[in-house]
């Protein structure tokens, strides 16, 4: 795990609320502390939707919903004059992008070893921190794909031109 500190806050914000950049994460979880503090469960209500509806729309599988469709709901909470006291989004990657990612990084690891692979953020005291994290199933002393995935968020920051300093 690593813990990433950014350094242009309000680019970053663009990239995150106004732009598709995180839209293919999934969100588990949205905090946001202003005058009130408004939590976001992004778990998936599969009885909302018809099968049909579900398919439509790229959810068939999910647990929970991708960023992009909540992505404006989070821009109402957080937009306007003043600075939000802080918020949280935890954000993780999707069944078929985490077997690619396994995939891709020739892991001994199988979909079936992770829970999930996040990336968080967190804003208080006006600074804003990424951290990233996998979750297993199993008990493994191996941690290549931890390594791994410690570049691949770095790598994801700067192709999307997200400027950073690593945490010691």
């Amino acid at each position: 795990m690593i813990a990433l500190h950014i350094l242009e806050i309000k680019d970053f914000m663009n990239k995150l609320l106004l732009e598709h950049t995180f839209d293919h994460f999934l969100l588990q979880e949205a905090t946001v502390q202003s005058d009130v503090t408004v939590t976001i469960d992004g778990a998936l209500t599969p009885d909302f939707y018809s099968g049909d509806e579900l398919e439509a729309n790229g959810l068939t599988g999910l647990s929970f919903v991708p960023f992009g469709r909540l992505r404006a709901r989070c821009f109402d909470l957080i937009k306007g004059k003043r600075t939000p006291a802080g918020f949280k989004f935890i954000f993780l990657l999707s069944p078929d992008n985490l077997a690619r990612t396994l995939t891709k990084t020739h892991s001994s690891f199988s979909p079936s070893d992770i829970t999930a692979m996040y990336v968080n953020l967190k804003f208080s005291g006006g600074g804003l921190q990424v951290t990233n994290g996998i979750s297993y199933r199993i008990f493994s002393v191996d941690k290549s794909l931890e390594q791994e995935w410690d570049s691949l968020v770095k790598r994801f920051l700067i192709k999307n031109g997200i400027a950073f300093e690593e945490k010691l």
